[in-house]
């Protein structure tokens, strides 16, 4: 068995719930939930990034708006929803009672 696949899936697994959380405070353009996501050790390329966000904005989740940059091409921002901010809160409590469930599980001896 390959471990660093089934990492590479748990990963997939949580990818749109983070995603969702990173605009949740805030509006942002690719690089910068890019930026987010690497930081917090979630080991994302562009690749994976750009199709789950048009299929998020297709879902109804997401909205984008174009920005000028001072510093090469326009930007484009995403944000979410009113549907995308209640998906965000049904993705929350499920994800709560699923860590807290695996915790209790994996805490045993």
């Amino acid at each position: 068995m390959n471990i660093e696949n089934t990492k590479a899936q748990m990963r997939k697994g949580v990818l749109e719930f983070c995603i969702l959380s990173v605009l949740k405070e805030k509006d942002a353009y690719t690089s910068e939930i890019l930026d987010t996501l690497k930081n917090a050790k979630l080991l994302v390329v562009e690749g994976t990034v750009y199709p789950l966000l048009t299929r998020l904005k297709n879902d109804g989740l997401l909205t984008y708006r174009w920005e000028e940059s001072t510093s090469g091409p326009p930007r484009k921002y995403y944000g979410l929803t009113d549907d995308g901010k209640d998906f965000l809160k049904e993705l929350s409590i499920t994800w709560n009672e699923l860590a807290g469930a695996v915790n209790t599980i994996t805490s045993q001896n």
